[in-house]
């Protein structure tokens, strides 16, 4: 049976493309290669964070279910313009600028389609972190909203505004491969579509792959999310001749208690990050500061820590006095640390010496100035033969002292497929391939080196919706 739009991946990008294009009145089929019970992608394990531009809180409270505000913490606007600009600043400048802006300037308009399609909004409860015990906590600039029920309940509500709107859903269907005028299936069988829209993630489920990309080392790590993400079909697209785009041996990845299970778990959800990192040090094995904790706002460097943590050999400790603990989310209660008395005996239950000159060192170049756990508060110290810490320098002399071991997580890849502005896959010297388009993690150029936090589910459905639209007008 053929078609008019075929939809490979059931996460928010499949989901928003699918429902796009049958409400423009395209006969749609949406396959996903997760059964029922862990359907939705890499969505599915989403804690639901969202950022999204606007211009004053009025415009984020009409988002919200009645009767739910902000209450009395302070919403700054967002505007699409700092959106953009800091996609643009954490990518280094060498991300698409094109589909940076689609991202930002359709943030807002995508949590409105979402909000009228079953998807429910509340505040978002912290940065990462916990505020001062005697202070309102605050909320970080763009990422005020979250997704109620996670971003399991929003593949719930799409799931059922797709049945609303006549899209076929399968479950179980693994696709192998792209072919004239559709795809073909693990058992040979094959789909055809006026226009077949990738929406099935990048690379990072497939131990072989992340090797191959990555680099050595990662085919080791957990993985955040789905497994099912492997990367097959950007493989066959670029055998099909797609360009890749992006940042194919870049990864986004975070510090994650090193108990967790190899792949998201689908009943227990986000429950292994460890982001509250700014409110102490971070150290590898030797007992060595190895990167800036407080370099930027969490939302804007958590992302990044995974990667750090992995060229030190992929162990580190994160060390927290007793200031410290009082300040962590609460997702660390879900860890067990090595708790002492004194840093020289957290050295010695860790096995690292050296952490007692490190810790030392630090606490030395501290300097005297007002703590501000909420927002940056140019704290900053440079220790000596040490990273600086930019922000929440604060000398660890409080006890009891704990550390809390932490490894890499990765969430997803940064390799994708090279599309345009209408989200059409285009070839090396940027002609389209007839009839494929892609969007979401599928999709190169949004996120190279680093992604600010609440970004990649609303980039994934700004394109979706561009794919949805753009397939829909391919149809007879």
């Amino acid at each position: 049976m053929s078609v008019d739009v075929l939809v490979v991946g059931g996460g928010i990008a499949g989901l928003t493309a699918a429902i796009t294009a049958a409400e423009a009145g395209a006969q749609v089929r949406l396959v996903d290669a997760a059964e029922r019970a862990d359907r939705g992608g890499n969505t599915r394990w989403s804690i639901g964070i969202s950022r999204v531009a606007h211009s004053d809180r009025a415009e984020l409270e009409k988002l919200l279910d009645a009767g739910m505000s902000f209450g009395e913490v302070d919403v700054p606007s967002y505007p699409a313009d700092r959106f953009h600009a800091d996609l643009v600043r954490v990518s280094r400048g060498d991300g698409n600028r094109t589909l940076q802006r689609l991202v930002a300037d359709g943030s807002l308009p995508l949590a409105r389609w979402l909000r009228d399609h079953g998807v429910r909004w509340k505040p978002a409860p912290f940065r990462f972190g916990r505020a001062a015990p005697d202070r309102e906590p605050g909320l970080a600039p763009g990422a005020e909203l979250m997704v109620r029920g996670g971003g399991a309940a929003l593949v719930d509500a799409l799931l059922d505004a797709a049945h609303t709107a006549g899209v076929e859903v399968r479950f179980g269907i693994r696709v192998r491969a792209l072919c004239t005028a559709g795809v073909e299936l693990a058992d040979g069988t094959r789909l055809t579509a006026d226009a077949a829209v990738l929406a099935c993630g990048g690379i990072e489920g497939s131990r072989a792959m992340r090797a191959r990309y990555l680099g050595p080392g990662w085919d080791l790590v957990r993985i955040r999310g789905t497994r099912h993400n492997t990367g097959a079909l950007l493989e066959a697209a670029l055998a099909a001749g797609a360009a890749p785009a992006g940042h194919w041996s870049g990864v986004h990845a975070v510090a994650s208690d090193p108990h967790g299970p190899p792949y998201g778990d689908p009943v227990i959800g986000d429950v292994h990050g460890r982001y509250s990192y700014p409110y102490g040090i971070t150290v590898d094995a030797r007992g060595e500061r190895f990167l800036d904790e407080g370099a930027d706002e969490k939302n804007l460097t958590y992302a990044t820590i995974g990667p750090a943590i992995h060229a030190r050999g992929g162990t580190a400790y994160q060390v927290f006095d007793a200031s410290g603990t009082e300040l962590l989310e609460p997702r660390y209660a879900q860890s067990t640390p090595v708790v002492a008395d004194t840093v020289e005996k957290l050295a010695h239950a860790l096995g690292l010496p050296r952490l007692v000159e490190t810790v030392r060192a630090f606490n030395t170049a501290c300097p005297d100035g007002e703590f501000d756990p909420a927002d940056l508060d140019g704290l900053a110290a440079q220790p000596p033969g040490q990273p600086p810490k930019s922000n929440w320098a604060v000398p660890l002399t409080r006890p009891p002292f704990r550390a809390y071991r932490v490894t890499p997580a990765v969430t997803f890849a940064f390799a994708g497929l090279a599309i345009d502005a209408d989200a059409q896959v285009r070839d090396e010297v940027g002609r389209p391939l007839p009839g494929l388009l892609a969007c979401g993690d599928a999709v190169g150029g949004i996120a190279v080196h680093n992604l600010p936090a609440g970004t990649g589910m609303i980039a994934a459905g700004v394109l979706g919706r561009i794919a949805g639209a753009t397939a829909a007008r391919r149809t007879p």
